[in-house]
């Protein structure tokens, strides 16, 4: 048994012992409610903080699935094993741009009412590979999302700018990969009352890496990826100060840690179709999120405030989606991808069109 297949081996074992763990979500225990502040909780608070998380995430998890598989792997080096070396002639620099739309809903959870959001965004990246099978790239990704929590009459935007990075090594048919995300925004929310609008404005920040570890398996002109990876993000909000309406409040900061394991493979196929390369794909994820540390949200009235509890995803879930993809030459690919994220009080769906520059 080689040095990949020991390392496949450990991963799956620490991620048994990690999923046999219950999960942690740890928050101080609010006080008994506060009635006069109950109508005033800044609801967009707790589902920007947790929009900041789950767009760290899902480009984190982009980042990975572009450094480990698809139909690119192939032309990077010899997935089939054998001893052949990449074919340095090809072409060693790439650059891509995306646009992307989502729209994620999450239910009620104990104070919070439930929201829906919507996001619209770019990116735009370039690549490199800078020795046989060693391959790095860096990307940024800039989003506004609409917050809407209808029955409290509160709305928000969030305008998040995030910077990656990502990185992978192939030995045959093994690659490891590994993304960095870190992402900065501003928040601007907007609650209704009595006496008009309550606003305020404040930021918001994601920290986040993943690792992933995957074996690519072709069967002519067919592929079978199996993925194990780990992920960490950090996201926090700051405090704010409401400005105008009937009883402005304010909030103390927050901050959702989560550490989560997803195990799941991809499957592929492409035809030649005159010429050009018409590949399909689709792939599956289990989602374990062993570890959530959520804070909870001070919010004061005057003399009176209570702790809000954040808002956290489900502990097991799934990922799932599809990919498109047309190479017009060795040099030039459209693509059109489907992201979906599947909890027990969050779906998102993700749509994205994107092109790939070789050169």
């Amino acid at each position: 048994m080689g040095w990949p297949e020991k390392v496949l081996l450990v991963a799956f074992a620490i991620a048994l012992a990690l999923s046999s763990r219950p999960a942690q979500a740890q928050v101080a225990p609010p006080p008994a409610n506060s009635l006069p502040i109950l109508p005033s909780i800044p609801m967009t608070d707790l589902s920007a903080g947790a929009a900041v998380a789950n767009l760290g995430s899902t480009f984190l998890e982009r980042l990975g699935d572009q450094a480990s598989g698809g139909f690119g792997r192939a032309s990077r080096s010899n997935p089939g094993g054998g001893g052949a070396s990449e074919a340095l002639e090809g072409p060693t620099f790439r650059s891509w741009g995306e646009l992307y739309g989502i729209s994620s809903k999450t239910g009620p959870q104990a104070n919070f009412f439930g929201d829906e959001r919507v996001t619209s965004g770019g990116v735009a990246g370039i690549g490199a590979r800078i020795a046989p099978g060693v391959n790095v790239g860096f990307s940024i990704d800039q989003s506004r999302t609409g917050i809407d929590v209808l029955p409290a009459l509160q709305t928000a935007t969030l305008d998040l700018t995030q910077l990656g990075f990502n990185a992978s090594i192939d030995r045959g048919p093994w690659t490891w990969a590994l993304a960095l995300v870190h992402g900065f925004g501003t928040i601007n929310s907007m609650r209704g009352t009595a006496l008009g609008t309550a606003s305020a404005n404040y930021n918001g920040q994601i920290d986040g890496a993943l690792t992933e570890l995957s074996y690519y398996w072709t069967m002519d002109q067919s592929r079978l990826v199996p993925k194990v990876a780990f992920e960490y993000v950090r996201a926090s909000t700051g405090s704010f100060q409401e400005m105008g309406g009937l009883d402005p409040v304010s909030a103390s900061g927050a901050s959702l840690e989560r550490s989560r394991m997803l195990l799941g493979a991809e499957v592929g196929h492409y035809w030649i179709v005159d010429q050009k390369i018409l590949d399909l794909s689709a792939y599956g994820k289990f989602v374990d999120n062993f570890e959530q540390n959520i804070s909870a949200v001070t919010v004061s009235l005057g003399p009176e405030s209570i702790l809000v509890q954040g808002i956290g995803e489900s502990r097991y879930g799934a990922d799932a989606g599809a990919s498109l993809s047309l190479s017009l030459s060795n040099t030039m690919r459209l693509y059109l991808n489907y992201d979906g994220k599947f909890r027990s009080a969050l779906q998102s769906h993700q749509a994205t069109m994107g092109a790939e520059l070789k050169w």
